[in-house]
């Protein structure tokens, strides 16, 4: 139950909706349960035409029943029998309207209700996916975080929320039926009420397990979106393998796992309903029994119109408890996925502003790393246990580095794969964290300053080209919702971009497709270029962004790249070292330690590490 309360949290203001509602349900299930009670004067009125001759005022008017038979007497004195039965169809016909009416409006609410909470749920999740560190999407399947967003948050809407309309609306009036039943025949009313702990043990039986295979359910559901998602994303090297039967193989294990388990809950889920219906139909034939019985031998005061309405009535006493029994059953499928969506809430990024973190608005000096280390792990270690990381020297990516960057000089880290480049690049907008030694931009440590005001210092420009299913504009003007046609134009042309977009059939209006694939790899990262260029910041990084081009497509990006870098200082990571000879500082990196810094000219008179790699790539070539 705490977790189906803490998901109702998100309907908060609850009271907004649960007031109005209380109060139209309420009327709702008097005038419906007015609709029964009427039958015994209408059946009076037509069978006993000439019963109520002598007008006899009820002692209270605490017993609906009686108070009822009063008006339809009077009705019959004033009108006769033909008026009467006139007057009690009016007020039946009048009391379903009303009775409807206010359900509609109930209903209305309750929707608005399931809405709103759909809504809020939605947005905390999404809102807190975003805020996560880059770590937690390595380790997680994008499929499994697709469902738990998507499915797992519509089945928490309509299981959850439709037990909280149960739990408002059905007791209220099995309540009421219950009250109007012992009205009738106290007597008649507890022999029924022995059966009903009857029916509520079998119906807890049959949904005993369901909550457990609603969280295999939903998991193997996951399980299948992140199939489905990788087979979409990696179509052609699926094909290029001729893997198409394993991924179609693969993809169908976890289908029919998932409809086995889904049949499986249908078929306890189903069963509750005709269990619970035949319960209800052998209690009916009970009662009919034992109540003909006493009027038979004329025990008690039950007469033969009351009897017939006590059977009406027990009959629709069923719809309720068995909306009960059906909610019970269904919410456990709502709580199994409400426990996944709210891991997913209460995951927490691991990275974050400290209290009083300041704003940094500009960069002018330098950019130093002192005594930095770093590892990757699988839980996040505190600086203050940075010793014993040191100590375990082959876990680290990098080790107890020391460098400094100048405002306003390119930098290039070269090395062979695997020396730390990537890792140390990410360390600067905090995608990760070191684990010990400090980053300091102009003396600031980053960890000080606002991640946001960090980041709006820095433009990024990755191997891969990532764009969005929008418009060239928008791709352009990504994050910058007031930038102007003239701007994002002005940033094409940096880019070496603005003929090529010119071309398209709705220039800077043509959308790019998913993932840019309208566009060739050259003019995706000219795109990409021409996004960092808007930003305008004052340091780049650059991550591999010719390495996947052709020599034609090289040559136009390093010439954007070139464009981009006038005036900024910018940190290069390239494997083709051709491209950064003329960079005012080279890092060599290997192993996680910086082993070489200089110009080009310098650390090829060193006859080291970085003449080797330039000697490897020339025997490539």
């Amino acid at each position: 139950m705490k977790t189906y309360f803490r998901l109702l949290s998100f309907a908060r203001p609850i009271g907004k909706f649960a007031a109005p509602y209380f109060i139209l349900t309420l009327l709702s299930i008097i005038f419906n349960t007015l609709n029964y009670a009427l039958l015994a004067p209408m059946l009076k009125a037509i069978f006993s035409p000439n019963a109520g001759k002598a007008l006899i005022r009820p002692e209270n008017w605490w017993n609906p029943l009686n108070d009822l038979n009063y008006f339809a007497q009077e009705a019959n004195l004033r009108y006769g029998t033909l008026g009467a039965l006139k007057f009690i169809c009016v007020a039946i016909v009048t009391s379903v309207l009303l009775s409807n009416i206010f359900r509609y409006f109930s209903q209305r609410i309750m929707e608005n209700l399931r809405i709103y909470t759909l809504l809020n749920l939605r947005r905390t999740v999404f809102n807190n996916v975003m805020n996560l560190h880059l770590g937690y999407f390595n380790n997680e399947r994008k499929g499994d975080i697709l469902s738990k967003i998507s499915a797992d948050v519509q089945v928490v809407q309509f299981s959850v929320t439709g037990t909280l309309q149960v739990a408002f609306k059905e007791p209220f009036q099995l309540l009421f039926y219950l009250v109007t039943l012992f009205v009738i025949s106290v007597k008649l009313t507890l022999f029924s009420m022995l059966v009903i702990p009857v029916s509520a043990f079998v119906i807890s039986r049959i949904v005993k397990r369901l909550k457990e295979q609603a969280k295999e359910s939903q998991q193997t559901y996951g399980n299948m979106i992140s199939n489905l998602d990788e087979a979409l994303s990696g179509i052609k090297i699926i094909k290029a393998f001729n893997a198409t039967s394993f991924i179609k193989n693969r993809f169908d294990q976890e289908n029919k796992k998932y409809s086995s388990i889904t049949r499986s809950m249908a078929k306890r889920q189903q069963m509750a309903s005709p269990v619970s219906e035949f319960l209800g139909v052998l209690m009916v034939a009970g009662i009919v029994l034992y109540g003909g019985s006493l009027i038979i031998n004329h025990e008690g005061s039950l007469t033969a119109e009351n009897f017939i309405v006590y059977i009406a009535m027990f009959s629709q006493i069923m719809r309720p408890a068995k909306a009960i029994s059906d909610s019970f059953s269904n919410i456990h499928s709502g709580i199994a996925a409400g426990e996944r969506v709210l891991a997913l809430i209460d995951e927490k990024p691991l990275i974050n502003d400290h209290p009083n973190a300041a704003v940094i608005k500009d960069f002018k000096e330098s950019i130093k790393f002192e005594d930095v280390s770093f590892a990757y792990q699988n839980k996040p270690v505190a600086k203050e246990d940075s010793e014993d990381i040191n100590n375990d020297a082959d876990k680290l990516v990098l080790k107890n580095l020391t460098l400094s960057i100048p405002a306003g000089k390119t930098v290039a880290l070269v090395g062979p794969s695997g020396g730390g480049k990537s890792t140390l690049m990410d360390m600067l907008p905090r995608f990760i964290e070191p684990k010990a030694g400090k980053i300091s931009i102009d003396g600031l440590d980053i960890q000080s300053v606002t991640m946001e005001s960090l980041r709006a210092l820095m433009g990024v420009v990755n191997q891969e080209s990532i764009l969005f299913n929008d418009t060239i504009f928008n791709n352009i003007a990504f994050g910058k919702t007031n930038a102007t046609q003239q701007e994002v134009e002005a940033a094409a042309r940096i880019a070496n971009a603005h003929n090529f977009i010119m071309d398209t059939e709705k220039g800077y209006q043509t959308n790019t497709g998913d993932r840019g694939t309208k566009l060739s790899g050259g003019q995706r990262q000219r795109i990409c270029i021409a996004r960092a260029v808007l930003n305008n910041p004052p340091i780049m990084l650059l991550d591999e962004a010719t390495s996947a081009l052709d020599t034609e497509s090289e040559k136009l990006v390093q010439e954007a790249l070139n464009n981009l870098m006038k005036n900024r200082t910018s940190l290069i990571i390239a494997h083709r070292l051709s491209t950064i000879q003329n960079a005012d500082l080279i890092l060599v990196l290997e192993n996680g330690t910086l082993v070489e810094q200089g110009t080009h000219l310098q650390l090829l008179q060193n006859n080291s590490v970085y003449k080797r790699l330039i000697d490897m790539q020339a025997f490539n070539s």
